[in-house]
């Protein structure tokens, strides 16, 4: 979708919601937000409707607000408020419908109201300011993420080496580097900090570290078992004097558990 047909989408979603007096506001999230850059022609429709409260369903249930909803080829429900669904042309658009009162329970990082009859935008900037905070307080503790990116390391090379290589690729390359892309962002300098996302660091991680991000593409065409000795490398090699506490024993035990799954025969899974 070209920038100017995507402002159009919004422009119309808002045109066919402002008149309804059960709608309070609308939020655009992410790069629909057009905040610290522009969507693009892969860009989806990422918006909360905000309601007043009990009207929900019934906006749910008839999506005839949505632009052009003639042309959905595919409704798919996301949590107890959300969907997902697809036009013809392929694009993409992620809905959540709300009440005010529901806001509460909702991260939010970049938004823009694009309208506002109940004073919702000042609740907005309340829970994104929120989200902040608590996404800072996360980051104090590095145990999670550390632990989750070894454990998921060991999990992988082991489930790879027994023959399930499905499940060895998702634990290394998926699970694995999720975490250590947001151990990455909490300690490296960015080359444009303003690009960074607190919810979700694997987001334009190829313009904040464009050399990593490089290796790290190399690095999901490897192996399970080759591609976690490469991370553990990578991890190390950045992280070792910028993290405290680095567990320097806990990484040893991993790469020694990668290098036996890496030569060891593969070993098929006992039927009982």
């Amino acid at each position: 979708m070209k920038l100017t047909e995507f402002r159009s989408f919004s422009e119309t979603l808002v045109a066919n919601l402002a008149d309804d007096p059960r709608v309070l506001g609308i939020v655009a999230m992410g790069s629909m937000a057009e905040r610290d850059y522009a969507p693009d022609q892969w860009s989806d429709h990422d918006f909360f409707v905000v309601t007043a409260p009990g009207a929900q369903e019934a906006l749910l249930a008839d999506l005839s607000w949505l632009p052009g909803y003639e042309r959905l080829v595919y409704v798919a429900p996301e949590g107890a408020h959300g969907f997902r669904a697809i036009y013809d042309d392929g694009h993409l658009v992620e809905p959540v419908v709300l009440s005010v009162q529901e806001l509460d329970t909702m991260k939010i990082n970049r938004f823009r109201m694009l309208f506002d009859r109940g004073q919702v935008g000042r609740r907005v900037a309340e829970i994104a300011d929120r989200t902040t905070a608590e996404m800072q307080a996360a980051a104090a503790d590095d145990r999670v993420d550390t632990g989750m990116f070894l454990v998921n390391l060991a999990v992988g090379v082991g489930r790879y080496a027994r023959g399930e290589r499905l499940s060895g690729h998702l634990f290394v390359k998926s699970y694995a580097m999720e975490h250590l892309t947001r151990l990455l962002a909490r300690y490296l300098p960015a080359a444009r900090p303003e690009l960074r996302d607190n919810l979700a660091p694997s987001r334009r991680f190829e313009l904040l570290y464009p050399e990593i991000a490089a290796e790290l593409d190399e690095i999901e065409n490897l192996p399970p078992t080759t591609g976690a000795l490469r991370l553990l490398d990578l991890a190390q090699r950045e992280l070792a004097g910028r993290m405290p506490d680095f567990p320097e024993p806990a990484f040893e035990a991993v790469r020694q558990r990668a290098l036996r799954a890496a030569t060891e025969p593969v070993v098929p899974p006992a039927t009982p």
